[in-house]
């Protein structure tokens, strides 16, 4: 009759001696292994909390989740966190923003102003509208015209207690150059994943890039200097870059395709504006992120083209996937895609170089969880820096 295996949580007394030996060894290479693996997951999130940036501790250790497939559980965490903090329905701006309005709606008008071509005011999303909401200002002149403009809407008609910036770049005045993160994408190129200091003469705005490629989550690529991460995909939504330093917004494999001409190239998701209208499938959530988050009210950003080649870059405290692509077609886009959202990555960053042209002052156009300075400190994701030509 074949001995029985006594099991391993049995009393020491009732082990034999050669089972005790099995014992010590079980245990000695759990502990290892244990060890092991504590000690690796430690060092990763070590790491995830002490690289070079800005970004916040939740920030971390929510893009080191989802660098470790964990993205379905940073998803819940942050449904849960809506669920019990939405955004707040009604109620006004705060003094702050209302005051920021009214200065533009002080401006004298456009023929008053030596000439300077301001954009017509942008229709507001809330009506009736507030002094100054949707009326553009400079925000940074250069050759003494206004390259870059902004204005201050409220997102729509329920949540009035937040708002949204809109600016919009003279695309003939200006050329782009496409950076890569320290950590999305990762890897090394020739372009710098921050403006170092004698590269920012000129600089004039900057504003963030999109779902991270690495994780699949952009479902699309990224593409600088001959080097792809992801894989860049036909039907994607994509800003592309060009060696003269012009910029198109549009879809891969159909408004543009790899050129020689081609420097850079950040796709995400699909077009939410396309022939100047908001795309019929708006409110379908499994194309614009994870489940249900698409109708959440939460931070996001956008960019997208008007018909003469101007970008137009939106930022907001309290929009869904629909009230973003309602904003870039209000102010002008004819095609527009979706970036990142969430407090910790949307930014438009002006830059003032009246007092220090070879470091100019930056600014964010609404104040979220990165400083404004975020691109000139080294970025964890990729961006998009503008210049004056």
């Amino acid at each position: 009759m074949a001995r029985r295996r006594l099991l391993p949580w049995k009393r020491r007394r009732d082990l034999t001696p050669p089972q005790l030996r099995r014992r010590r060894i079980a245990v000695r290479s759990t502990l290892v292994v244990c060890l092991l693996g504590a000690g690796t997951v430690g060092w990763s999130v070590s790491d995830a909390l002490t690289y070079p940036g800005d970004d916040s501790t939740a920030a971390r250790l929510a893009g080191w989740a989802r660098e470790h497939r964990l993205g379905f559980v940073v998803d819940k965490l942050e449904n849960l966190q809506y669920e019990l903090d939405p955004p707040k329905v009604g109620g006004t701006l705060p003094q702050e923003s209302l005051a920021r309005m009214r200065k533009a709606a002080a401006l004298p008008p456009p023929a008053a102003r030596s000439g300077l071509p301001l954009r017509a005011p942008m229709r507001p999303l809330v009506a009736p509208a507030l002094p100054g909401e949707g009326v553009w200002r400079p925000l940074v002149e250069a050759h003494g015209r206004p390259i870059v403009q902004g204005t201050y809407v409220r997102p729509d008609s329920a949540h009035t207690s937040y708002e949204a910036a809109v600016a919009w770049v003279s695309a003939k005045d200006a050329r782009f150059q496409l950076h890569p993160g320290l950590r999305e994408p990762g890897g090394s190129f020739s372009v710098p994943p921050n403006i170092p200091k004698g590269e920012r003469a000129g600089l004039v705005a900057s504003w963030n890039g999109g779902f991270k490629v690495t994780d699949g989550g952009s479902r699309g690529g990224f593409y600088l200097d001959g080097r792809t991460a992801g894989q860049l995909r036909d039907g994607a939504a994509s800003e592309v870059f060009y060696r003269d330093g012009s910029i198109r917004i549009g879809v891969w494999g159909r408004d543009m395709r790899m050129t020689p001409d081609v420097v850079g190239v950040r796709q995400c998701l699909e077009l939410m504006v396309d022939g100047g209208s908001v795309v019929p499938d708006i409110d379908n959530d499994s194309k614009w992120g994870a489940t249900d988050q698409s109708k959440m009210y939460v931070a996001r950003s956008g960019v997208g083209v008007t018909a003469e080649g101007d970008v137009i870059m939106v930022v907001g405290q309290a929009l869904s996937a629909r009230t973003l692509a309602e904003l870039m077609e209000r102010a002008g886009a004819v095609r527009a895609m979706p970036l990142d959202m969430n407090r910790a990555w949307p930014s438009f960053m002006s830059y003032d170089g009246s007092r220090t042209p070879d470091s100019p002052v930056p600014t964010n156009i609404l104040d979220f969880e990165n400083p404004p300075e975020r691109y000139y400190n080294q970025a964890t994701r990729d961006f998009v820096a503008v210049y004056a030509r």
